[in-house]
């Protein structure tokens, strides 16, 4: 990969294709042809539009009802709908708010590196085509959209089968708002620690996978730990590795899609994450089959799902051997932080929503830039930067994100609790929420 040039990421300008530069070319002598307010034409890649498209689709499959079923599946049993309905309420949710006001915080125009301008308002002025890509700003918006869905129900698994369902939904469509907005606006909007302090995140360690992480894990502590224990009984493995075949499916839309283009940046970022979820699975059945005596569908897809995880800040930046090295490193870290959390420190995060997604985002973003080095098949640094101070912005982002994420998580769940209690009764708790909260049965 050392021979490549190096990806772009969402805030980084892309020379225009080749067959863009023909389009426009014809398009000039074109009398008919449409004219931007400033006179350039504005002219949308098929190639890129179409795939961003698609990435979009398969991070919605990922969400909904990719984490649905892989969170249902492993809650305790009575839970499973419940988890399910959850996912896709805060889904349907999220995605709204952020057609209203979500979107424009996060990619309008760039003021002061903070917040977006209200320009894109209700998707009212979005431009034809979305700056420094070739793809129409539609397509761009359903994309990051759809990405802020993925992150709120990431939070979900923290609290299944503990939380109300309308304290969940209100919390996640505010957190949405108030802390996954900014942030992505500082990383991937042309904000202040891209911008300033020269922070890289591909597809989401820290934007995603740390700000879901680190909420998910405040909100647990806040909960305290169920009354009943997840192992009254042994979770659908069907059900688990089909929602983690489902995510992992969606995931690789994921990190293909944060390229913005139809290109070599975006069939490198997939082989580095498919390589990284492949290398997490077959870890995670080895440390199965060393501890237990035994593979298990468990260990499988939590070390899948892991390898994404630690895989998703820099599938773009790293050669696919790095990557596999990612899945391995992914696969027991999770694992261990997984036993730390809950065996350990006594936190119920029920579906180790941080010890996966959080450590593994920011395991990722840590090494990212150990590994972006071309000396070890990386893609290289920007201009000025070194190993060292590439080091030194992700951890000044990690830093800031983390202490953000607590802050207002805590400030956003008791305001939701103002409206709905958090956590259900010790009745319905015990029952299971399909019937209790839900009038599921009878």
């Amino acid at each position: 990969m050392t021979s490549s040039p190096r990806p772009v990421s969402p805030h980084r300008p892309r020379r225009a294709p080749l067959r863009r530069c023909a389009a426009l070319a014809v398009l000039a002598l074109m009398p008919q042809a449409a004219l931007a307010q400033d006179g350039a034409l504005d002219v949308a890649d098929s190639g890129d539009t179409g795939w961003l498209l698609i990435a979009a689709l398969l991070v919605l499959l990922a969400a909904v009802p990719g984490l649905g079923l892989y969170h249902g599946a492993r809650v305790r049993a009575g839970n499973a709908v419940s988890a399910m309905l959850q996912a896709a309420a805060v889904t349907m949710a999220v995605s709204l708010v952020w057609i209203i006001v979500g979107y424009t915080v996060a990619f309008g125009m760039v003021t002061n590196g903070w917040l977006g301008s209200g320009n894109a308002w209700m998707l009212i002025e979005l431009g034809n085509v979305r700056q420094n890509t070739g793809a129409p700003e539609s397509a761009f918006a359903l994309y990051q959209i759809v990405l802020a869905a993925l992150a709120a129900v990431l939070m979900t698994g923290a609290w299944a089968g503990r939380a109300r369902f309308g304290w969940a939904l209100a919390f996640c469509t505010l957190w949405s708002l108030v802390v996954y907005a900014p942030v992505a606006h500082w990383i991937w909007g042309g904000g202040w620690l891209s911008q300033g302090v020269g922070t890289l995140d591909w597809g989401g360690g820290i934007v995603i996978e740390t700000t879901a992480g680190v909420s998910a894990l405040v909100v647990a502590i806040m909960l305290g730990r169920g009354k009943f224990a997840t192992s009254d009984a042994a979770p659908p493995a069907f059900g688990a590795l089909t929602g983690a075949g489902l995510v992992w499916l969606g995931w690789l839309g994921l990190v293909g899609g944060a390229a913005l283009a139809a290109n070599d940046d975006a069939a490198a970022a997939i082989i580095a994450a498919h390589a990284a979820a492949a290398a997490g699975a077959l870890t995670g059945l080895a440390l199965d089959n060393w501890r237990h005596g035994k593979p298990t569908a468990a260990g499988f897809a939590g070390g899948a799902i892991a390898g994404l995880a630690i895989a998703t800040p820099a599938a773009g930046y790293v050669s696919p051997g790095a990557a596999i090295l990612f899945g391995i490193v992914g696969a027991a870290a999770c694992r261990a932080a997984t036993r730390l959390f809950q065996d350990r420190l006594g936190i119920d995060d029920r579906l180790s929503v941080f010890a996966t997604f959080g450590i593994g985002g920011l395991l990722g973003a840590l090494l990212l830039g150990v590994f972006t080095s071309p000396s070890l098949g990386g893609v290289g640094y920007d201009e000025g930067m070194g190993m060292i101070a590439q080091m030194t912005a992700q951890v000044v982002a990690m830093l800031v994100v983390s202490v953000w994420a607590i802050i207002a998580t805590v400030i956003l769940a008791v305001m939701a609790s103002t409206l709905f209690p958090m956590r259900v009764s010790e009745d319905a708790e015990r029952d299971g929420l399909d019937r209790a909260s839900h009038g599921l049965g009878d």
